[in-house]
This record gives structure tokens, sequence and C-alpha cells, in this order.
């Protein structure tokens, strides 16, 4: 299913939110009494988020994810989602393999985005009761940008950029947003087994390890090591290279967890670190053999002695599928 084509029209999506805003004026001057306070605890849910607390629905049945990397944990919870956007706005959109027939199920339309914002109309449309926004990257910006927008129409939730590990995020989500702790300890339980599994059968190179994900024109952009992939990769022994830290880089866009380097920076922060992973950016854009006849990476340690290793682009946005996805890689690799 593609996304909406129309262009984020906020003028139009605020004259439809006004009149709706209206309506529901006029039509509470003859509501009925509200029904007892034991009625809504059972309907609702309360949130705390940096935006305040948000009132929820307790069983949400029509959920806006205006993040591609928060979606899946949804999908693993049987919750349906009618709309999501793209993983990347300057990419052909389609639904991760690993979230199985839940798009199909639930009839997932694509909501158009781009730098911007978010198409509102396309989201107004939806009929949402909740909307989920926010983590990691460029997305969390955007959705504290129009979050009073947002707000206007469902309960609007925004997924902080703290909450740096899939761990962090569905454990929130999953709890906090939907009240279901027990669903995410049973899987975080089935998680780590299999972390002890693949950690026992590896054998890890030279470490301190960094995770680097490179655009279709070659730009390469470091991972914090104290977010994400990561951390993923040092639960398997693979400690984080502090370079981000040590060098007090900032992210390319505010709230996100990358920074930009320089050819030039390549060659000094990159020179003595064992080993590298490197990954496309949201494509699979680039690979360990193309950088090589590259005298810039060639020359860097983990390339000169074979400890460059290439990973897919979806694990740089991992979430509880595409991280079990990921330890199978890793088994693979380094067994």
């Amino acid at each position: 299913m593609f996304p909406r084509s129309r262009k984020p029209s906020i003028a139009f999506a605020a004259a439809l939110l006004g009149a709706s805003l209206l309506f529901t004026g006029c039509s509470a001057a003859t509501a009925p009494e509200a029904a007892p306070s034991a009625v809504a605890e059972q309907t609702e849910r309360t949130v705390t988020t940096e935006q305040g607390e948000v009132t929820v629905p307790a069983v949400p049945q029509r959920v806006v994810v205006l993040n591609y990397a928060l979606a899946g944990y949804l999908y693993d919870l049987d919750v349906p989602v009618v709309g999501t956007t793209s993983e990347d706005f300057d990419h052909e959109p389609e639904f991760s393999e690993l979230w199985g027939e839940g798009p199909k199920e639930n009839n997932t339309e694509f909501i158009t985005w781009g730098m911007d914002g978010f198409d509102l109309e396309g989201v107004l449309e939806l009929e949402p009761d909740l909307i989920l926004a926010g983590g990691l990257g460029l997305p969390n910006g955007l959705a504290a940008k129009s979050y009073d927008q947002l707000s206007q129409i469902a309960p609007t939730v925004i997924v902080g950029k703290d909450l740096a590990t899939w761990q962090d995020q569905f454990a929130f989500i999953a709890d906090d947003v939907l009240g279901r702790s027990t669903d995410f300890e049973d899987r975080v339980t089935a998680y780590d087994d299999r972390v002890a599994e693949v950690k026992a059968a590896i054998d890890v190179p030279a470490t301190p390890a960094s995770v680097l994900t490179i655009t279709s024109d070659g730009t390469p952009y470091l991972l914090f090591e104290d977010a994400g992939l990561p951390q993923e990769l040092e639960a398997l022994g693979f400690t984080a290279a502090p370079l981000v830290q040590e060098h007090n880089l900032e992210p390319y866009n505010p709230g996100g967890d990358m920074a930009t380097l320089s050819t030039e920076q390549v060659g000094q922060l990159l020179a003595d670190v064992p080993t590298l992973f490197i990954t496309g950016f949201n494509t699979d854009t680039t690979d360990v053999a193309t950088l090589a006849e590259n005298p810039v990476w060639s020359g860097t340690r983990a390339f000169a002695e074979g400890h460059a290793y290439d990973l897919p682009y979806w694990t740089v946005r991992g979430d509880y599928d595409k991280a079990l996805a990921l330890l199978d890689i890793i088994e693979e690799q380094f067994s």
C-alpha cells in the first residue's frame, strides 16, 4: 500500500480540527451526565510523558504510529495499527517482513512525512483513538514540533528519546501505555535466553567496536555508543568504543543518535578502532568490500586486519523482532 500522495497541509488540517472541536463543544451542552469514574478507570489509562499526563484508551482500537521503528511493538502485541510512516521518506515504502501478516490484517496505511513534518490530513482521516510518536532520530523532533496539532486529533504519546534501547521503548509502550507488562516480560525473558545462547557460541574479535551507517553518496554517520545497535552488540561482548563521548560529537539532527563524520574524521577517529560494523542508511547502500577500495577506509585498523563486518541497514533502528533477527546474524558471522 502506498503513502497518501498529498503533501502535509497544516492549514487544512487545522480547519478540520477546529470544526471538530466546535462540534464537540456544541454537543457538550446537551450531552448526558458523564459516566461514573469507575467506568472511566476501566476504559482509560493515564500516561506520564515529557509533555505531561496523557489520557489514552485502555484498549486502543485505531492506532497511528508516527515512527516506523515503533510500529513493530504494536504488531507484536496485536494492537490494531491503522497507519504508520514509511521507514524513510526518500524511498518506496514497504512493510517489514518481520511484522508478518499484521499490516495486512490491520489494513495499515502509510502516512506521508518529510523534513517539514507529517501529513496531518492523512492522520485525521484515519480517525485514530491513539497516536504514538517519538522514538529516536528525526521523527522525535517532528513529533515534538507538531504535538499540539496531533493532540487535537487524538491522545498523543511521544516516546522519549531518552529511551535509547528497544527494551526501554517496548517497556514504556507495553506497560505505561497499554498496561501489558506481563507480555513484555515474557518477550524479554525469551530474548535474554537467546542472547546468552549466542554469546556462548561466538568468538568476539578485538574490541572496542564502532558502528557506522553509510548513505548512498558515501557520507558516514557514527552511531552513538550509548544507544541502539551499539548497545545490542555490547550485550554480546562487543564493547562499544566511546568516540562520541571522548570527542564531544553532536547529532546531525536534534534528538538524533548518530553524528556525521568527515573524511578527515574517518581517518582520525576510526584509525585505531579494532572492529567496525558497517550498515547502509535506510537501505543497503554499500558494503565492506566496496568501502575497502577507498584508501580512507582501507587504511583503518579494522579494515586492514579484516575486522570490518557488514550488517543489514535495518539493524540500526532495532525493535524486538529485529533484535532477535540480529542475534541470528551475529551467531552465523562469529561462530
